[in-house]
């Protein structure tokens, strides 16, 4: 990545700002400036991750960048985290959404300010832009949303297809310590302790009200921008990557937006194009400013007769844990373009041009799933990408196409169709689509799942009659992947996916009697269809690693008692600040175990360690949690420690039951 230090606007940055809410709660900014006398737009990133320190080496490599060409960025801590005052509710609470608001009105009407605001921000920062932007302030012209979602419900970190995740009580988890850190003394003064015991005290459980709404509520509908696309009014940049969890975003917001909006997609994982992996990284940099000049500085530089979607088509390449680089090509598309439709039959074992009784079951098998990969590639561990899918592929009902005498381009959304019978009333399908490889080997495309009981909606359950025929469809992840010719195409049906999901209590067979995958199927690419520069960003920040991290991924087998466990570590060792001498580090640990035949054995557990000290001021943060569940209920043990210059000064636990619906 090139590195640029020379702008257009010499740059000067004040690390701390008040930003005062209409309750008196002050919300602390770090602000980067243009030196000019004329009023220039703001771009603001909102979130609870700890300006400070949390994402401070993605900020230095961005606003600075984006400042340096004319804006004032604004990156704001959200109530109740990093430096902020008041108290943190919940995930994209009424209040939070208020406070994005509010401080958007304060930046426009800030003198420096020519009155337009653009919001940008990744994951949570990706989600709260379109949801602020729902709420249409007027001063909010434009949004680049990255790894975001719609649904809070059916596509996000939560639930999938109407299955619990394994990423929900590990995301309750991860933001159990992470938001309960104090602030920066150096930004908020002597009273940071006396805020830091008001934070841990005021901790919600997230896991206990995340549990509790287990179908498509209110308390999900609330931030689905998809229950009223039209109440966005600012133009949407909307970017994704193949290797993250959040795949259909994209396509959703290009599809029903009623404002100008452009999609762009690659193959990274859960991070800003500039600096993600997989490669090829692009100057993404170079899209931002593209998109706030026309969009906040009415610049016609054709941003508005973009491709309405440019992805990265991979190819079909032997799968890994982890990848540099991912091969393929930028292709470029008109929303109203869809892919044709291939349609292919399930029967016996194979994938036909002819409909024919299936005549297969799908038996249950506990240990599929350990080759998923992570819900979304972050870098909190490693070897996060799904592994080779055989050894799950062994424990699935498998259907093979014929070997492809030509490359195929797919390009979309695919869909599984199926007439079935179940032997229980709760029952989940997992489905997977794989390239096969002449070796065997088995990549995977696309997958999708489906709670059965959830068959006609994500709002309510409907027992599935056992014994009867029932109807189903799973619509998959989208996808852009080219089967190269002379490999096979592979539907891999289970009816568990753990650690991925969550497991019925009851195990589950399920007779097959028609099915059809509809696959999207694009004309072959030749060649590419669009180019980005090379990346660039601002100068890193100055660091200094103190100790060396290390990370284990292992699978563990023990056969006397019929168990697997997936273990996880993590260590990030300490990296010191240079520039505010702050010390940090993480250390991180995830174990996820089931006992063949028993699903109510099912146990995930998650416990993180934190540290914060400058000279003699050290603080250690400690957050463990651990699920588990019956027949009937749920059940979570969470402690929270905190410790100050190596003396614990806090500790809570919380201890609740959630009935199953």
């Amino acid at each position: 990545m090139q590195v640029v230090q020379e702008f257009p606007y010499e740059v000067v940055e004040e690390p701390h700002v008040w930003i005062e809410m209409p309750d008196g709660i002050k919300l602390s900014a770090r602000v980067w400036r243009p030196q000019t006398s004329e009023p220039v737009p703001a771009i603001l990133e909102y979130l609870p991750y700890r300006k400070r320190d949390g994402t401070a080496e993605r900020d230095a490599l961005t606003h600075p960048y984006l400042a340096g060409h004319g804006y004032t960025c604004v990156r704001v801590d959200m109530r109740g985290c990093g430096d902020s005052e008041g108290l943190f509710e919940d995930e994209y609470s009424p209040q939070e959404l208020d406070d994005g608001v509010a401080v958007i009105e304060w930046l426009a009407g800030q003198d420096w300010c020519n009155g337009n605001v653009g919001m940008m921000g990744i994951s949570w920062g990706g989600f709260n832009g379109l949801q602020i932007a729902a709420l249409a302030p007027p001063a909010l012209k434009a949004v680049a949303s990255l790894c975001s979602t719609v649904d809070r419900y059916a596509d996000d970190i939560h639930y999938k297809g109407g299955i619990m995740l394994g990423e929900n009580p590990a995301w309750a988890a991860t933001v159990l310590g992470w938001f309960a850190l104090p602030p920066d003394p150096e930004i908020v003064g002597d009273r940071w302790r006396d805020m830091w015991l008001h934070r841990l005290e005021n901790t919600p459980c997230l896991a206990e009200i995340w549990t509790r709404h287990q179908n498509r509520d209110a308390y999900w509908e609330h931030g689905s921008v998809c229950q009223d696309y039209d109440a966005i009014k600012a133009a949407v940049l909307s970017v994704g990557g193949w290797h993250d969890g959040y795949r259909n975003t994209v396509s959703h917001l290009v599809e029903n937006l009623s404002v100008p909006v452009k999609g762009l997609i690659g193959p990274w994982n859960h991070k800003y194009p500039h600096f993600a992996v997989p490669g090829p990284q692009v100057d993404f940099m170079g899209e931002l400013l593209a998109w706030w000049d026309h969009w906040l500085k009415g610049k016609d530089n054709g941003v508005d007769e973009l491709p309405d979607l440019r992805r990265w088509l991979m190819d079909g390449v032997a799968p890994a844990v982890q990848y540099d680089y991912r091969p393929g090509r930028w292709i470029a598309d008109a929303a109203g373009n869809p892919s044709d439709v291939l349609s292919l039959h399930l029967f016996g074992d194979t994938l036909s041009v002819t409909m024919a009784p299936v005549g297969r079951q799908v038996s249950p098998d506990l240990a599929c799933g350990q080759m998923a990969g992570e819900y979304f590639p972050f870098g909190f561990g490693p070897g996060e990408l799904p592994d080779d899918q055989r050894q799950d592929d062994l424990r699935s009902t498998c259907f093979d196409s014929d070997v492809l005498e030509e490359s195929l381009d797919l390009v979309g959304a695919p869909k599984l169709q199926l007439k079935l019978t179940s032997d229980t009333a709760k029952a989940q399908l997992a489905v997977r689509l794989c390239d096969i490889h002449p070796n065997g080997e088995s990549t995977l495309i696309s997958h999708g799942f489906l709670n059965l009981r959830h068959r006609n909606g994500h709002h309510a359950n409907v027992d599935v009659p056992v014994g009867s025929e029932i109807d189903v469809e799973v619509v998959l992840d989208q996808c852009a992947y080219r089967v190269p010719r002379g490999h096979k195409l592979r539907v891999a049906l289970s009816t568990s996916f753990w650690p991925f999901v969550w497991p019925e209590a009851e195990l589950t067979t399920l007779d097959l009697h028609e099915g059809t995958i509809l696959l999207p199927v694009r004309g072959l690419a030749d060649g590419g269809e669009w180019a980005f520069d090379s990346p660039k960003s601002a100068r890193p920040r100055e660091t200094e690693q103190l100790t060396e991290g290390h990370e284990s991924k292992r699978v563990v087998r023990d056969v006397g008692l019929r168990r697997t466990t997936q273990k996880i570590e993590s260590d990030s060792g300490l990296l010191r600040d240079l520039n505010t001498n702050l010390v940090s580090g993480t250390k991180h640990w995830e174990e996820f175990s089931i006992v063949d035949g028993d699903p109510t054995s099912a146990c995930a557990s998650f416990a993180w360690e934190r540290h914060m000290s400058r000279g003699a001021w050290s603080v250690v943060v400690k957050a463990d949690l651990e699920m588990t569940a019956d027949a009937d209920h749920f059940f979570i043990q969470t402690n929270l420690r905190a410790e100050e210059d190596g003396t614990e000064v806090f500790h809570k636990a919380w201890d609740v039951s959630v009935p199953r619906e």
